[in-house]
């Protein structure tokens, strides 16, 4: 299997259902330990620390380059020194393969 990281995200309109909790649990061990799977199993997040506003708002530029390239898109609650990241695939409901891939590459960001 590819590593998740060099992935392509494909469209998703709806009309296939979410990711089971096992498939989901299978992904995400392939994710950094800080990633988690809501209780609802609906959604996959993960909390970053930094150390000033600057590079916070460093991370959310490559998160929202990301984003764009992808047209997969989380949502991000941020403040001075933190970034919360949140992905969903909101057309089914659910997880997709979209949400671990994404994860995938901002685990790259922090591997240089």
């Amino acid at each position: 299997m590819t590593a998740l990281s060099a992935r392509k995200c494909v469209p998703c309109e709806g009309g296939m259902p979410p990711l089971s909790p096992a498939e989901a649990a299978t992904l995400l061990g392939q994710l950094h330990g800080d990633w988690r799977i809501a209780e609802d199993t609906k959604s996959l997040k993960r909390a970053y620390k930094f150390r000033d506003f600057y590079r916070t708002m460093s991370f959310v530029n490559a998160v929202a380059h990301i984003a764009n390239v992808e047209d997969h898109h989380p949502d991000l609650e941020l403040g001075y020194n933190y970034c919360r990241v949140t992905y969903a695939t909101h057309a089914i409901g659910g997880l997709s393969q979209n949400d671990f891939i994404c994860a995938a590459k901002l685990d790259a960001l922090f591997e240089v």
